[in-house]
């Protein structure tokens, strides 16, 4: 049986493996000023660590590949302990002398889960397409996250616009589904990088502010509200750079899809009570971790957006990125507990 015609099943996901140091501090100080540090603990970052980790959480029935780079450390150990506790297969996460594992000092304030981040990239800028093994892959969607946060992936690539784009084409020729997510940053390079990959998509899951920079198109207004129109001008923009089975923005308010031929459907987020988020860090990658398990059992986008929108509303309720999120029945069942906001489109 060739390799476009087997049976695949599973879930791989390419690209950041970071360690979060999760700092709870008392508020998040003015430049020049003091935050007092509550408490410290490792955990899972990065779009592959914290997809895969919610997904072994969630009780995901299929195997779970890990591809990557880490460092010969401490953090690299960390790595791997990690994946062996939820057995995640993280055989084809390389291990490098010529870097430190990726790290990030995660500062959430303790009164309101606001967060900021200061990343060192390591082992993470040296991972490059050599590193991913596709001809023995058997998984059924293969996750590449983050774009803009992969240094050689982001890089230049003469047909194809860049590296990440070649390397989701070869995946993609191989009879697997692509999938993409991006970081969010303060830059101009959303425009320059993201498309070339969009090419060569199958799932793109990314969140407003990352839609509306990678098509030039302002989602949300300057009070802070969301322009619904313009978030659907940036959806239908996104389609068109590339032939995408799907398209997910997801947000504050909930999350929105559009399909390749048009289809459109949107659920509000848990509305969830004061006091109920302890941190914010991971809940998109909770809630992309949710969609793909919905995608790769054959669940209607309803369900996919359910199940979304539960597992980031489970990862809310602890300050690491990934302990929060628990098993399947369980997470679901947060829906019955807290209302649905308004979907954010009609």
């Amino acid at each position: 049986m060739g390799e476009r015609t087997q049976v695949r099943s599973g879930i791989a996901c390419a690209g950041n493996w970071i360690v979060d140091r999760v700092k709870l501090i008392d508020r998040l100080p003015r430049t020049g000023m003091l935050g007092n540090i509550i408490s410290e603990a490792p955990g899972t970052g990065g779009s592959s660590f914290n997809v895969l980790a919610d997904l072994a959480r969630l009780g995901a029935g299929f195997p779970l590949v890990g591809v990557g780079m880490i460092g010969k450390d401490i953090a690299g150990d960390y790595v791997r302990k990690i994946c062996r506790d939820l057995r995640i297969d993280s055989r084809a996460v390389l291990r490098t002398d010529k870097a430190a594992t990726s790290y990030t000092d995660v500062m959430t304030d303790a009164g309101t889960g606001e967060r900021t981040f200061y990343h060192c990239r390591g082992a993470n800028a040296l991972f490059g397409p050599e590193h991913v093994p596709v001809v023995r892959l058997k998984c059924r969607i293969f996750h590449l996250g983050y774009l803009l946060l992969l240094d050689r992936m982001d890089g230049p690539d003469r047909k194809f616009g860049t590296v990440a784009a070649r390397l989701l084409e070869r995946v993609r020729a191989a009879g697997i589904k692509t999938s993409v997510d991006v970081v969010s940053e303060e830059s101009d390079r959303f425009c320059r990088i993201v498309p070339s990959a969009l090419r060569h998509t199958d799932y793109l899951i990314l969140n407003e502010i990352e839609a509306g920079r990678t098509t030039g198109i302002k989602v949300r207004k300057s009070s802070g509200r969301l322009d619904v129109r313009a978030l659907e001008r940036s959806i239908d923009a996104l389609h068109e750079f590339g032939d995408m089975e799907m398209v997910c923005v997801h947000m504050p308010e909930g999350a929105c899809v559009r399909f390749r031929d048009g289809r459109r459907l949107a659920r509000g987020a848990l509305d969830l009570p004061k006091g109920y988020i302890a941190g914010t860090v991971g809940a998109g990658d909770a809630f992309c971790a949710g969609m793909l398990y919905g995608l790769h059992e054959g669940w209607d986008a309803g369900e996919c957006l359910k199940l979304g929108a539960c597992a980031a509303a489970a990862c809310l309720r602890h300050p690491s990125a990934t302990e929060g999120v628990g098993a399947l029945r369980a997470v679901l069942k947060l829906s019955e507990k807290y209302p649905e906001k308004p979907a954010p489109l009609a």
